[in-house]
């Protein structure tokens, strides 16, 4: 919006030149999505509070302190981070660009499909929320026709194609299974930080550094000069992604001031499911979907694990590890929450610095 406003008068006033660039429009989105955090966060939080009452369900069957430590906790506070997401995003992005709507697309879709479950966890007090199939279901249409969208404006070259790294402009033509594919990035990612999101502010730091590493990633990608200096795929019109990771990282910094433990109130699937849709989607649009795992390594492993747990337990009857996700684990073996925390951040910090390296590895 502001975009569209000050720069025809770029023209009379050079002041207004600043909005040509995006790194210029990234640093207010980040700015304003932190701005917008702590002034509506406090007044977010009383308002769930007072609503929800005892707050989110706890599992009976999770680590026994969660039972006393977070019950009267208020969810749903992933609306905080899809508010100040958007605005910020529709404040400073070039809005004629079409992948800015398909990643709001895809963020709203899913935040309102964990709204929908949030809601009925509360509602009926236990921790099922919507069935399993038709959030699924809700959630591969979404990323259907962001699939679509993304192969009508990218260029026909690369449509159907995905980026192999470490290797200089590899690209394998997945032609009718590339939909498919695409959508088992957006939804698989969505579900891992979802699975991720069991403690105060463990899928909130990943997520940020998963969004500043694809802030990073968007821009390279969307500069011809420097996608042919690394030899990485040139997708036009993706740099204006980096205005979205901007946002996204500046509103889970925000919500990190409420979620960090003990936390205030918890993102909930509202917050999960849409932050992991937005990294999946940025993903497939960058055609750095592979990377998305490598940067994403710790929601891949804790989803793992579930797979790992479910697998062994319906076999042979027994546990591979003490509980899943992983976290839980790590918690049944006697490590304080706030050490699970940030030794997971500092493994997922690791993660994107590897994943990273793929730009110029090659």
């Amino acid at each position: 919006m502001l975009y569209e406003i000050f720069l025809p008068l770029a023209d009379d006033y050079s002041l207004f030149n600043v909005f040509r660039y995006i790194t210029f429009r990234s640093g207010g989105a980040v700015l304003t999505a932190l701005l917008i955090s702590f002034i509506f966060g406090p007044k977010i939080i009383r308002w769930l509070k007072d609503k929800q009452g005892e707050g989110q369900p706890i599992r009976d069957d999770g680590p026994e302190s969660h039972l006393l430590t977070k019950k009267g906790t208020p969810t749903m506070g992933g609306a905080l981070i899809l508010l100040a997401l958007s605005v910020s995003t529709l404040l400073w992005a070039n809005l004629s660009n079409p992948f800015i709507w398909i990643i709001l697309l895809v963020t709203i879709g899913f935040g309102l499909i964990g709204f929908g479950d949030d809601y009925l966890k509360l509602t009926q007090r236990n921790t099922k929320g919507l069935p399993g199939k038709a959030k699924l279901l809700a959630q591969v249409l979404i990323s259907v026709l962001a699939a679509t969208g993304t192969m009508a404006v990218s260029p026909p070259e690369m449509g159907t194609h995905l980026a192999i790294p470490f290797f200089k402009e590899l690209m394998l033509n997945l032609g009718l299974f590339y939909v498919p594919f695409a959508v088992f990035v957006m939804v698989g990612a969505s579900n891992a930080v979802n699975l991720t999101d069991g403690l105060d502010g463990l899928a909130t730091v990943p997520v940020m550094i998963a969004g500043a590493c694809f802030g990073l990633i968007s821009y390279l990608v969307g500069n011809t000069i420097f996608a042919e200096y690394l030899q990485i795929s040139y997708v036009p019109g993706t740099g204006e992604l980096t205005v979205f990771c901007g946002a996204l990282v500046g509103a889970c910094l925000g919500f990190l001031w409420f979620n960090a433990p003990p936390a205030m109130v918890f993102m909930g699937d509202t917050g999960s499911l849409s932050m992991g849709g937005a990294l999946g989607t940025i993903a497939v649009i960058t055609k750095h979907e592979i990377v998305l795992s490598i940067i994403g390594g710790l929601f891949v492993l804790e989803t793992v694990s579930v797979i790992v747990q479910v697998a062994s337990y319906k076999t042979t009857g027994k546990r591979v590890f003490r509980m899943a996700p992983l976290h839980h684990h790590f918690e049944k073996k006697g490590w304080a929450e706030p050490t699970v925390v940030i030794r997971f951040w500092i493994i997922s910090m690791i993660l994107a610095l590897i994943g990273l390296a793929t730009l110029k590895l090659r």
